[in-house]
């Protein structure tokens, strides 16, 4: 069960930097060019593009963190492997929804 883990964690990590990058790009280009939050809610809404982006990035967070955090918990916490891992997949569920959520909100699928 470890080792799957250190690998699916690794490659959620691997799914997540490219998404990590084109955000923080789309970020500096926001600020640069003196954007208001309406004015780049009015281009992601509705988007073909940025619903299924972000929508893949928050899957990617929703495995990856949770991942991390129960070894947190197991090392400094000391909470057992099985109590780790059901807090940890409670709070992944919980990242997955209000990330989708989120994304379904911006991309205008939500009245």
């Amino acid at each position: 069960m470890e080792q799957r883990l250190f690998a699916l964690q690794r490659l959620s990590a691997m799914a997540m930097a490219p998404f990590v990058l084109v955000h923080l790009g789309i970020i500096l280009y926001a600020v640069r060019g003196g954007l208001t939050a309406a004015e780049i809610l009015a281009r992601t809404q509705g988007s073909l593009f940025w619903i299924p982006f972000y929508s893949l990035f928050v899957i990617s967070v929703a495995v990856h963190v949770p991942i991390g955090l129960r070894n947190i918990l197991i090392e400094w916490a000391r909470l057992s492997r099985g109590a780790a891992s059901v807090c940890c997949f409670a709070f992944g569920l919980l990242l997955l929804s209000m990330g989708l959520r989120a994304v379904a909100a911006v991309g205008g699928l939500l009245s």
